[in-house]
């Protein structure tokens, strides 16, 4: 299985009323994809998985699952804990749509850097679709080195990763610089994107694409395609939008501007999470005129 171009992981609209909003969400995924997104991904952290209930999470694998299978498209779902038996488990209870499994490094206990590697190891050995590991130490208080990114993307039935590290460090350049060209390198990091990309990422999985998915895909497009001056053009265009969207707690800002073009009924996002400042929506509005794709 190929991973490349935009993966874009979807907010999850809700009602006025704190309901989920089944037609928007469906709607906003026919749009990314009609702006040349490659995939969706499904309760990734963006869409505020920890907060639906499994009723919810369920109908939006249905409506994400319906859409990618009406257009074409892979479904990327996000799955896992920081337990490996209910992470195997809940890999096992996924919908035969789904493509392909985004699963988090371990959070909170902090394993060693063997013990992930025990646990993809498991988990992939059990999962029936390819995984997808996702690095993001922010997160999850368990920073990867570059050995041990290289000893998850050799696991069997491991497909690629999502690096998300806050910037590109040293483990993420030792990482790219040995990694097999057939495993997926996707940029998880919307600031970072541009960057990752001229280092030989496959493609990304951006929240931002939510808002301006013409513009992540058209960026990604134009590093596979060897465009240097096109591609640099579009990451420093594009960077700007990405901080602004990022001012606040995702995708609080996400949402806010989504709901201000009329994409999804309101902003709401469910506590612990708060509502953006209209500073931070007006900041992000301002940025998204500029970008001009």
């Amino acid at each position: 299985m190929k991973l490349t171009g935009l993966f874009v992981p979807l907010i999850t609209p809700f009602t006025a009323a704190g309901e989920l909003a089944d037609d928007a969400l469906e709607g906003l995924a026919h749009h990314i994809l009609d702006e040349g997104a490659a995939g969706i991904v499904a309760l990734g952290t963006t869409g505020e998985p920890a907060t639906l209930t499994s009723v919810e999470r369920h109908r939006v694998l249905q409506i994400c699952a319906t859409v990618c299978r009406t257009r074409g498209v892979p479904l990327i779902a996000g799955a896992g804990s920081n337990s490996t038996e209910d992470s195997a488990d809940s890999l096992a209870a996924l919908p035969p749509e789904v493509s392909a499994a985004l699963v988090v490094v371990p959070y909170y206990t902090r394993p060693s850097e063997d013990g992930v590697v025990e646990h993809f190891r498991r988990i992939a050995a059990a999962a029936p679709v390819p995984v997808l590991v996702y690095n993001v130490p922010q997160r999850t208080g368990r920073p990867l080195g570059a050995q041990t990114l290289c000893r998850l993307a050799e696991l069997p039935n491991v497909v690629g990763l999502k690096q998300a590290v806050g910037g590109i460090d040293e483990a993420t350049i030792g990482f790219l610089s040995r990694v097999r060209g057939e495993v997926a390198v996707l940029s998880g990091d919307d600031l970072f994107a541009a960057p990752l990309l001229a280092l030989g990422a496959r493609g990304a999985i951006l929240a931002c694409g939510n808002v301006a998915p013409a513009g992540y895909a058209a960026l990604i497009a134009a590093w596979r395609a060897g465009s240097l001056e096109r591609a640099r053009e579009l990451g420093n265009r594009l960077a700007p939008l990405a901080s602004a969207l990022f001012a606040e707690p995702n995708p609080g800002v996400l949402k806010a501007v989504l709901a201000a073009q009329g994409r999804i009924p309101s902003a709401a996002v469910r506590l612990p999470l708060l509502a953006a400042s209209d500073a931070a929506r007006h900041a992000a509005l301002e940025a998204y005129d500029l970008i001009g794709v």
